[in-house]
């Protein structure tokens, strides 16, 4: 059973990894088999717990625990279930969004790129992939997850400079799709041709071609490449790329979000059966 610990004080021991830790400190790059994340809402946390994720504690108002709480304190086993008054948790930054009741848990172990192609290789799962190269909102990486998760991308990989899927925000904006979909950092583009996968950089150019380009669609496996929102992707990214492709715009708009082209992107270049 789990630990009920009720608190009047958000400085209390073990409140931290909800109140005071940044992202980063919760990431702990130093030693990464101690990262945590935190889920937000009983829906996400329980995507996450259904997908394997670990439970570290729980901090929820005392309401929740016989409401909203009770199906994932009773799936949590014995950990820590902070609880207080709402005026206390409050206090917390973005806590009243979260329908009262926040996870910390367990980072997964890194992988390297090259595993999980190889998984992929393995589970027959491997025509569809996405690169997130340089985005770092965390609303739009949330957004793509979404997408990525709904049309059925096999695995998203991103460049060291991009946003942590595991974001706080980036995980309650995915609706949990960060759990559902797998993913790892990608930290040379080589690592795609080795498992065979073309490669499509969303980019405007006056190479591009058009997104229902009939070749483009047709390959057996492509790695659609997203670049940040600014700038877009980097020229040598365009120009190691096996395609470049652009969205056609009307009414003079030059592009869309990269969240929004990237479900567009997803669709038109879905694998044909």
């Amino acid at each position: 059973m789990a630990r009920i610990i009720e608190i009047t004080s958000l400085t209390e021991p073990g409140v931290e990894l909800f109140s005071t830790l940044t992202e980063a400190q919760l990431r702990n790059k130093m030693e990464p088999q101690k990262g945590i994340f935190i889920a937000e809402s009983p829906k996400v946390i329980q995507v996450a717990l259904n997908a394997g994720f670990e439970p570290v504690a729980l901090l929820c108002e005392r309401r929740h625990i016989e409401g909203d709480a009770k199906a994932i304190i009773n799936q949590c086993g014995e950990i820590p279930v902070y609880t207080g008054d709402r005026a206390l948790l409050e206090q917390l930054t973005g806590y009243t969004l979260t329908r009262g009741v926040l996870c910390a848990m367990r980072r997964p172990q890194e992988q390297p790129a090259s595993k999980l192609l190889q998984t992929l290789t393995t589970k027959k799962r491997q025509k569809r992939v996405v690169v997130i190269d340089g985005v770092v909102d965390t609303t739009n990486i949330g957004a793509i997850f979404r997408s990525a998760a709904a049309l059925d991308i096999d695995a998203v990989l991103l460049t060291r400079n991009s946003c942590d899927p595991l974001n706080r925000r980036a995980v309650r904006v995915s609706m949990g799709s960060v759990f559902l979909v797998p993913w790892t950092w990608l930290d040379h583009y080589d690592t795609l041709h080795d498992y065979g996968y073309k490669t499509a950089a969303m980019a405007l150019t006056d190479k591009s071609v058009s997104i229902d380009d009939e070749t483009v669609a047709s390959e057996e496996r492509l790695a659609i490449i997203m670049g940040t929102e600014g700038d877009g992707l980097p020229q040598e990214t365009i120009n190691g790329a096996d395609y470049v492709v652009r969205i056609p715009m009307a009414h003079g708009v030059d592009s869309l979000n990269v969240a929004a082209a990237a479900a567009v992107a997803f669709w038109q270049l879905r694998a044909k059966e």
